[in-house]
């Protein structure tokens, strides 16, 4: 997935070993996982040449990381080249759980 985070998302995230992110949308501090119980544990922490990117690489509580359902939201090969045009193919066919059981019926599971 991605995510922003801002400097108290990273510094939350170092001080407890867990996901934290900004939400853009809600304008808050996010704990990945808090609704879900979809909990990112940090495996390892890296930061780029420029000191503006982070990247992490976590375990995930529950095996999935998609608000829809997939192990991983990048679930979709996008055809380029000769196939360009083509349609979207799924990497992932099945989901490892159920949406609605996990978030109920809420309109749009990314703001909670």
């Amino acid at each position: 997935m991605l995510g922003y985070m801002n400097a108290e998302a990273m510094a939350k995230t170092i001080e407890t070993g867990e996901a934290h992110y900004w939400s853009r949308s809600r304008r808050c501090l996010w704990h990945k996982g808090a609704t879900s119980g979809l909990i990112q544990k940090v495996v390892e922490m890296r930061i780029d040449d420029d000191q503006d990117a982070v990247w992490l690489r976590v375990a995930v509580e529950g095996g999935a990381s998609c608000h829809v359902g997939y192990r991983s939201c990048f679930y979709r090969l996008v055809p380029v080249g000769d196939a360009a045009g083509g349609a979207l193919a799924f990497v992932e066919t099945s989901k490892q759980f159920d949406p609605k059981q996990v978030y109920g019926d809420a309109p749009n599971p990314t703001q909670l």
